[in-house]
């Protein structure tokens, strides 16, 4: 029972309290770039969430290995090296059987092999000494989190087009103020959290 509780604390946290894109601000460039349209967004959400738990579940042993014969330096080009090779897997798979999301998300699918957010979610795993069970709940709450923003936000960029902003404002302003305001949002489940996890 308090494994369980463990597991689902680890869960919400890196969906709300944590959420490495408005909390860590880690995976800004496809939060801002691809959000523009919710089907876009939750299709690259989705493969976020693929190349982070299966990197996660991939990089575990491999780091397990190197840390076992001293090789702990080669981490973060064994890992970049790695979320590199299922990005192109994912990017394979959407090519052949999802071809218009593969046009959709256009530069932005070969963009999450620099994606910060699914490289920052593994380091993260190992410098939080999460066992596998603990590091697969906070890869896939981290990309639960990171679909919940993408969406949040598509559904107030869709909601802007529709309204009279300054001229000043239109563009990258307006959607930096909207991104921040989101991001605040996200604080008020910071004491529900603490409150229910303790």
């Amino acid at each position: 029972m308090e494994m369980t509780k463990g597991l689902v604390a680890i869960l919400l946290t890196a969906i709300l309290t944590q959420n490495f894109v408005l909390s860590k601000f880690l995976g800004i460039c496809p939060f801002l770039g691809v959000s523009k349209k919710l089907n876009t967004a939750v299709g690259m959400s989705a493969a976020v969430i693929f190349v982070m738990a299966l990197s996660t579940a991939v990089t575990y042993p491999i780091n397990l290995f190197l840390e076992s014969k001293d090789l702990a330096y080669l981490q973060t080009i064994v890992f970049i090296l790695v979320i590199a090779a299922l990005v192109q897997l994912v990017e394979i798979i959407l090519k052949k059987y999802i071809p218009a999301l593969y046009s959709a998300l256009g530069i932005y699918l070969p963009l999450i092999t620099t994606n910060c957010a699914v490289l920052g979610v593994v380091i993260l795993n190992v410098d939080n000494g999460y066992g596998f069970a603990q590091s697969m709940f906070n890869s896939v709450g981290a990309g639960l989190g990171f679909m919940l923003a993408m969406v949040m936000f598509a559904g107030v960029r869709e909601r802007m087009e529709s309204c009279d902003i300054p001229k000043f404002m239109r563009g990258l302003p307006i959607t930096l103020v909207a991104a921040s305001l989101v991001s605040v949002s996200f604080l008020g489940f910071t004491g529900i959290v603490e409150h229910i996890f303790g």
